[in-house]
């Protein structure tokens, strides 16, 4: 195994809400190996989002890190100065966000945010380095005529050319990790595959570990090296992406799989997971999942299950029921 780029270790994310503390991300752990990909799955309210953003140091106002660790290559991240972070973050680590077009500032040329980011790091030293080299990241992540669309503002930019700007932004000064969140979520289909194999491409040519962002397990299974399964702010599973997308051992991934659109299930109607995830505060008793779990028992419902290893390989699972066999007749 290469040496851990990104290492999370019992990592606590709270919400001060009306003087109490409302979890987020409950005792997170998980690292990133260099020139690996992890994707972070789960539904929406999962806590995808805010542990990139903790990562990033960019966790919103009245959110903080309660608890744990976060290293980058070996640097603690949590305590650390907010000097400190801005000067990793654009270079030892780089994030591409979901809309580029809220994150591209409005008033400046995609060139002139790529060359800052440039000239920020110390990568170029002129200002004519910097303006070359972003023609260079843009002509690297497939925009046409980048001599000319580096004078673009971001509005005279299709979705899918914003997030290559975006892509070119974060591999500029070459980070060790890099961090796509929901990065293909507002494109539709054709474009989406377009920036998976930007994001491929640009973990090749720099090297970077990448971790994936996403509720779409399309996307998980045409990048990932590993998957981790988030649910209310915890790791319920975790193992490598084409075991854990075949043979899934949690039944709330199990679950996730079954509600994937398929083209052979007819008008079969799609299987939704029963209920809703639970709102941060008012996580259940016991394993988080049990209120939308088939399989759910007294122990279930009193008693919080522990990631442990399962039976399998480099696979790990918090369930006091894991999955044994897992059934190919999924409709």
């Amino acid at each position: 195994m290469s040496p851990a780029v990104l290492e999370i270790t019992d990592l606590g994310v709270v919400w001060e809400h009306r003087r109490r503390s409302v979890p987020i991300l409950d005792g997170v752990s998980l690292t990133i190996a260099a020139g690996e990909t992890v994707a972070l799955v789960g539904e929406s309210g999962a806590g995808k989002s805010m542990l990139a953003l903790a990562v990033m140091g960019l966790l919103p106002d009245g959110i903080r890190i309660a608890r744990g660790s976060v290293t980058l290559d070996g640097d603690e991240l949590v305590g650390a100065t907010p000097a400190a972070i801005r000067k990793k973050r654009g270079g030892q680590m780089a994030m591409v966000f979901q809309d580029p077009l809220s994150s591209l500032h409005p008033s400046f040329r995609v060139g002139d945010q790529i060359a800052e980011t440039l000239r920020t790091h110390g990568t170029c030293a002129t200002k004519a380095d910097a303006r070359a080299r972003a023609v260079e990241l843009l002509g690297m992540v497939g925009v046409p005529q980048p001599e000319a669309r580096v004078r673009d503002y971001p509005h005279q930019l299709s979705g899918g050319m914003r997030q290559r700007v975006m892509i070119a932004m974060a591999i500029a000064n070459d980070p060790h990790l890099l961090i796509a969140d929901e990065a293909t979520t507002a494109l539709d289909v054709t474009v989406q595959a377009q920036v998976l194999d930007v994001l491929r491409d640009a973990q090749r040519r720099t090297g970077a570990s990448l971790l994936v962002v996403t509720h779409d397990l399309g996307v998980v299974a045409g990048i990932a090296d590993r998957v981790i399964v988030l649910y209310a702010g915890r790791v319920v599973e975790e193992g490598p992406a084409a075991e854990l997308l075949t043979a899934p051992v949690h039944p709330y991934t199990a679950a996730l799989l079954r509600a994937v659109p398929r083209l052979e299930g007819g008008d079969a109607p799609l299987r939704a997971i029963a209920g809703q995830p639970p709102n941060p505060g008012a996580w259940p008793s016991g394993c988080p999942f049990h209120p939308r779990c088939a399989s759910a028992d007294d122990q279930c419902r009193t008693e919080e299950p522990v990631l442990a290893p399962s039976r399998r390989e480099q696979h790990d699972v918090a369930c006091h029921h894991p999955i044994i066999a897992w059934r190919a007749e999924r409709r």
